[in-house]
C-alpha cells in the first residue's frame, strides 16, 4: 500500500507538473504575437526551453547527489516558478527566453527526480504496470495542457500566475509524502559517440524527431493563427495532435516487433511528409480538416523517436543501454533547441506552410539517409522489444533498461 501511494504522489506531481509546463510554450506563443513579438522572437522561446531543458538533463542528477531528491526538486519548482512569474513583469523577448530556459531547466529537473524516485521503488513484478501508469498519466496531463489554451488570455498575468500555482503545488505530493527518499543514483555518463557508434541511422532519427516535435509544439500556435484558428481552436489543433501520436504506440510499437525497424523508420517518415503536404493543402478546408490532419500528422511524426531509439538499442547490450539512452536525448535536445527557431524565419519569410515545408525536408532527409544505412550493414537477427520512451530525462533508460533486456 505505501508503494501505492507513493506512485500516486509521483504521478500527481506528474500531472501538475505537465498542466504547467505543457501550457507555457502555447501560451508564450499567442503572448507575444499579441505583444508585438516577431515570429522569429516567438520561435526564440521555444529553442530557449529546449536549451533549458538540456541543461536540466545534465545538471538534475549532479544536483540530487549533492541535495537529495526533494530538495532537487524543490530547487527546480522554485526556478520554473520564477520563470513564469516574471513574464508580465519584463516585456521583452530576450527577457522571456531567459524564462524559459528556466521553465526548461524546471520540467528536466522534476522529471529527473520522478525517474529517478521510480527507478529506486518499482521491482520486477510492478515495473510494467508501474511504466505503463506512467506513460498514460504524462500522455495524458500533456493532452489536457493544450486543451487549457483556450481558457489562457494571452499576455494576461492572470494566466501565468495560474501556470505557476500549478507547478508550485507540484511540490505538494512529492515532498508530503511519508516514503524514505531511495539512494541517489549515479550520474549517467554523456558519450553522444555511442548513439552514433550503434546506428548513425537512429541518431538521424531522433533529430528529426526533436525538429519535428519541437518545431509543432512551439511553433504550431502561429501556424494556427495565420490560418485563422482562434486560441481555444489552437489547444484541440495542438491535442489533437498528442492525441494521434498517442493512438499511435500500439501500430508502431507492432510493426517495429514485426519487420525490419529500418523500414519502419523510412515509411514512417514517408508518411509524415504525405500527412504535411496533406495539412499544408487542407489549410483552407475548415476546423474540422485541420484537427484531423493535425491529428494525421501526430500518427506518423509522435512514434518516430522510440522506433529510432528501439533500432540503436538493437546494437547496444545492456551495460550501455543507459549511456546509449542519455546520448538519443542528448540529439533529441540538438534538433529540439534549433527548430523552432528556424521554423518561426521560415515562416516570416514564406508564410505559414513553410513550417510543413520545413519538417518534410527533415523527413526526406531521413529517408534518403535510411535507404544508403539499409545498404552499409544488415540488421541484427535479435532486436529489443519496442518501448514507447518518453522524452524526459536522461535518466529514462534506467526505468526502460530492463523492458528492453526483456525478450
Amino acid at each position: 500500500m505505501r508503494l501505492l501511494i507513493s506512485f500516486a504522489a509521483l504521478f500527481l506531481s506528474v500531472v501538475l507538473l505537465q498542466l504547467s509546463s505543457g501550457g507555457v510554450g502555447p501560451l508564450d506563443a499567442l503572448s507575444g504575437l499579441a505583444l508585438g513579438f516577431t515570429t522569429a522572437e516567438v520561435g526564440l522561446l521555444g529553442s530557449a526551453h529546449f536549451l533549458g531543458f538540456f541543461i536540466g538533463c545534465w545538471w538534475a542528477p549532479r544536483l540530487m547527489g549533492s541535495i537529495g531528491h526533494s530538495r532537487a526538486f524543490a530547487a527546480f519548482t522554485a526556478t520554473g516558478a520564477i520563470g513564469l512569474l516574471a513574464h508580465m513583469l519584463v516585456i521583452d523577448p530576450l527577457a522571456w527566453a531567459g524564462m524559459r530556459i528556466a521553465s526548461g531547466m524546471c520540467i528536466a529537473g522534476c522529471y529527473t527526480v520522478v525517474e529517478s524516485w521510480l527507478q529506486a521503488k518499482v521491482t520486477n513484478e510492478t515495473r510494467g504496470r508501474a511504466m505503463g501508469s506512467y506513460r498514460v498519466v504524462d500522455m495524458g496531463a500533456s493532452l489536457v495542457a493544450q486543451l487549457m489554451i483556450g481558457f489562457l488570455e494571452p499576455a494576461s498575468y492572470v494566466s501565468y500566475n495560474l501556470l505557476a500555482l500549478f507547478c508550485c503545488a507540484s511540490l505538494l505530493p512529492l515532498v508530503l509524502t511519508r516514503v524514505s527518499q531511495p539512494a541517489t543514483p549515479s550520474a549517467p555518463r554523456l558519450r553522444p559517440a555511442i548513439s552514433i557508434a550503434k546506428s548513425p541511422l537512429a541518431t538521424a532519427g531522433v533529430v528529426v524527431a526533436g525538429l519535428t516535435s519541437a518545431a509543432f509544439r512551439m511553433v504550431g500556435p502561429i501556424y494556427g493563427q495565420e490560418v485563422g484558428l482562434r486560441p481555444d481552436q489552437i489547444g484541440y489543433f495542438l491535442a489533437a495532435f498528442v492525441l494521434g501520436g498517442a493512438l499511435a504506440q500500439y501500430p508502431a510499437g507492432w510493426l517495429a516487433d514485426k519487420y525490419d525497424r529500418r523500414w519502419v523508420l523510412i515509411w514512417m517518415s514517408v508518411a509524415a511528409m504525405v500527412s504535411c503536404g496533406t495539412t499544408v493543402l487542407l489549410a483552407g478546408s475548415g476546423t474540422t480538416a485541420l484537427m484531423l490532419t493535425a491529428g494525421f500528422f501526430g500518427l506518423t511524426t509522435f512514434p518516430i523517436y522510440s522506433v529510432a531509439a528501439a533500432h540503436a538499442h538493437d546494437f547496444a547490450t545492456s551495460e550501455e543501454r543507459v549511456e546509449l539512452s542519455a546520448a538519443l536525448m542528448f540529439f533529441f535536445a540538438l534538433g529540439a533547441i534549433a527548430s523552432p527557431l528556424l521554423a518561426s524565419q521560415l515562416i516570416a519569410l514564406y508564410g505559414p506552410d513553410a513550417l510543413f515545408l520545413m519538417i518534410s525536408v527533415g523527413h526526406a532527409i531521413l529517408v534518403a539517409f535510411g535507404l544508403t544505412r539499409m545498404r552499409a550493414r544488415k540488421t541484427v537477427p535479435e532486436r529489443t522489444p519496442y518501448v514507447y520512451a518518453p522524452r524526459t530525462s536522461f535518466l529514462i533508460g534506467r526505468l526502460l533498461r530492463r523492458q528492453r533486456d526483456h525478450r
